[in-house]
């Protein structure tokens, strides 16, 4: 079933340019260029960013976060934060990602960074978040809730861009 992208329009160079100042300021890298084709949309509730007609990001608040989709195809090096296995169902379920199920975070995330979620074992993209601790905290709090939970697997933006 094809996906419905309404408001679908491509972007001028000036926007591409702020979106890639945006993946290189929260991610340290840069995933597109302006030979790519780059378009925003909306699916549903959710404005999102299309390259090469994939959906791979979403823009919430005006902030530029990977949908799921966009974490298997760049495979980004920073901003993770791992999770022991025992916390899968409660990430999958939309659950917070509490400190107690953390076992290793990108050392340079800072309260309020853009995250993204991780077992331990495969190492897989499970969700997407905001950081409510930085790095060091994260790892070493025993409780609490260290990442708000924006988009996971199972969730209605996954079922849609699936």
């Amino acid at each position: 079933m094809a996906v419905k992208i309404r408001n679908r329009h491509p972007l001028k160079s000036k926007e591409i340019r702020w979106y890639q100042e945006q993946t290189q300021k929260h991610f340290h890298q840069v995933f597109f260029t302006e030979k790519d084709t780059i378009e925003t949309g909306r699916i549903g509730e959710y404005e999102v960013l299309l390259i090469n007609g994939t959906i791979d990001f979403m823009i919430l608040q005006d902030q530029l976060f990977f949908t799921l989709k966009g974490l298997y195809k760049h495979h980004p090096t920073h901003n993770y934060v791992i999770v022991d296995m025992g916390a899968i169902p409660f990430v999958t379920n939309g659950a917070d990602i509490m400190a107690a199920g953390i076992v290793d975070a990108d050392s340079e995330i800072n309260l309020g960074d853009q995250v993204w979620i991780a077992d331990e074992t495969h190492r897989k993209p499970l969700a997407v978040g905001k950081a409510l601790l930085d790095a060091e905290h994260m790892v070493q709090q025993k409780s609490g809730k260290a990442v708000e939970n924006i988009h996971y697997i199972g969730d209605k933006l996954w079922e849609l861009i699936k």
